[in-house]
């Protein structure tokens, strides 16, 4: 039987992948990053392969076989049913003697704070938000689009921009310097020939999230359409925020609210002054911070967590992510 370390710990986004293999005492023995977890696209065996590539460099490099506790945090992993689903079929991997998965939006919020108590709020490519407490009690969302009831994130402010600008360009709506800057650009002189572009496929619908800072530039420089999109995103936000606060009953007292991925952490100036404006109205007791450590930290954390490993242990594992 091979040498065994204490905690693997993932981090499986999107668009990448971060794992490493940890000691009983929070030092990390090994790291190694991978491609996006992307099992709604590529089924669940062919995502885990691709993980398992990540996982045997990064046992390699720490000269181990297996682990204590498997601590996976996992886009796509929306509902508990979908967390016990890639829980069992990562177990059957035999990475480790247990396994807990939980959606990725949770290693955002371990990450950012002191201790397992608090809420973090999302936003990238979409929106999320999730909360928690010491004894174990979390506040969540699908957070799967517009059929859970979610709006904005990249994609969604990028879609209402283009809305917005088509109805300037043909007169159902109002004037807007959107209908001028998206297709700019992309080096078109108008919005129809951008919307034919996106139809016929010449431009791709990948890019259409390089139009989200095309957006916020729009906002900043004082367009009025532009600003209450990026108005609303803050108000999504604060919702989100306050409803996990609530439900978690923590909205009376001190609280962290940790804002992650990668619009939040941009800092737009009027998305992040709107943000705590909403937030010391509705929440006056919450402390909005933004997250700067690498989700995996919170994906290390929530292992150690599990094991119940002094507190020292959480130092020297920040410690790495957080020199």
């Amino acid at each position: 039987m091979g040498l065994t370390a204490s905690v693997l710990a993932i981090d499986a986004g999107n668009s990448k992948t971060d794992v490493a293999v940890v000691a009983a005492d929070g030092e990390i023995l090994a790291t190694a990053r991978g491609g996006g977890f992307r099992p709604p696209v590529v089924g669940i065996d062919t995502a885990l392969d691709a993980l398992g590539e990540t996982v045997a460099r990064a046992f390699a490099e720490a000269g181990v076989t297996a682990v204590e506790h498997v601590s996976a945090c996992l886009a796509n992993a929306d509902f508990p049913v979908e967390e016990q689903q890639l829980a069992g079929a990562l177990h059957r991997r035999a990475w480790g003697r247990s396994t807990e998965v939980r959606n990725d939006t949770f290693a955002v919020l371990r990450a950012g704070i002191p201790e397992p108590r608090g809420v973090a709020v999302v936003c990238g490519a979409g929106i999320n938000c999730v909360g928690m407490r010491p004894d174990g009690r979390t506040a969540r969302f699908p957070a799967i689009g517009r059929i859970s009831g979610d709006w904005g994130g990249g994609w969604g402010l990028a879609d209402e921009a283009l809305w917005h600008a088509a109805r300037a360009e043909d007169g159902r709506g109002g004037p807007t310097a959107l209908a001028r800057t998206l297709p700019a650009h992309f080096g078109m002189d108008s919005m129809y020939a951008l919307i034919e572009g996106l139809h016929l496929g010449h431009v791709t619908h990948e890019r259409r999230h390089e139009l989200t800072p095309v957006l916020f530039a729009t906002a900043a420089d004082g367009d009025p359409v532009a600003r209450s999109i990026v108005d609303r995103m803050a108000e999504e936000v604060v919702a989100m925020a306050t409803v996990a606060l609530t439900r978690l009953d923590l909205l009376d007292e001190e609280a962290p609210v940790l804002l992650g991925g990668s619009i939040l952490a941009a800092r737009h100036p009027q998305l992040d002054d709107r943000i705590r404006e909403l937030l010391a109205a509705r929440a006056p007791k919450a402390v909005p911070t933004v997250v700067t450590a690498p989700p995996v930290l919170g994906s290390v954390l929530l292992g150690l967590d599990h094991l119940g490993v002094p507190a020292e242990a959480h130092v020297r594992a920040r410690g790495y992510y957080e020199p």
